[in-house]
């Protein structure tokens, strides 16, 4: 069976991508969540199951794969649905997913996945702006082009896994987006799926300082959502 190591459901944008994917193709897989900082017997060394000590690390039949990109275009090798079968959409879509993968480095550092807070932003940045703009424009694009509901059309696929984390960021942080915009992110925030891992973010008692220092620096916390952390 496959074998997703993921960590701390309210922090890793990287851990979600393939898990939603999974959940929403409704492919058998054990779930493996290790808390950052608390790896079994190395003192949160993730390199215990993942060759470069971080998450998501998909373990199968003997095989390690590592990174969520890499593990996406594994699973597709096992499940043609992971990418649209029209080949201009995925096409669209791969490229979508790669620029999502190695850019909008501004959005990661201002707007971090914390599912549970809602944060007032202090300083919407024309770098900050223009991240959140191209995601926008790449939403439209998709929607318009392919007809929707999904980015490329009527199926879920993994260009709108890489999206469900920044569906979450539009819930914390409340960028401003234009209505068809807005929509898609609340598509992705009612999936069944989604729901389930907001629940369970929203249940950990965990606490990582390196993120929750990046939550208090992005701006003022209106609500913190969370169960309570341990005294």
């Amino acid at each position: 069976m496959l074998q997703l190591f993921i960590a701390n459901k309210n922090y890793s944008s990287w851990s979600l991508r393939p898990w939603v994917l999974l959940m929403q193709l409704q492919l058998p897989f054990e779930e493996r969540l290790v808390v950052f900082g608390q790896a079994p017997g190395s003192a949160g060394d993730y390199r215990l199951f993942s060759p470069s000590g971080r998450v998501p690390c998909l373990h199968h039949e003997g095989l390690t794969v590592w990174d969520s990109l890499a593990i996406v275009e594994y699973l597709a090798e096992l499940d043609p649905r992971v990418w649209p079968q029209d080949r201009a959409a995925r096409a669209w879509a791969r490229s979508v997913c790669a620029e999502m993968h190695s850019g909008f480095q501004r959005l990661r550092d201002v707007c971090t996945m914390n599912c549970g807070l809602r944060v007032q932003v202090g300083d919407w940045s024309p770098a900050l702006l223009a991240d959140w703009q191209r995601i926008e424009a790449l939403w439209l694009e998709g929607l318009k082009r392919f007809g929707g509901p999904y980015l490329t059309g009527p199926d879920f696929t993994a260009v709108d896994a890489f999206f469900a984390p920044v569906a979450f960021r539009v819930q914390s942080y409340g960028p401003a987006l234009g209505e068809a915009a807005q929509a898609y992110a609340q598509r992705l925030l009612q999936l069944p799926a989604m729901q389930d891992w907001y629940r369970a973010a929203l249940a950990e008692t965990w606490r990582d300082e390196a993120h929750e220092a990046e939550a208090r620096a992005a701006g003022l916390w209106l609500q913190d959502l969370r169960a309570s952390a341990p005294a």
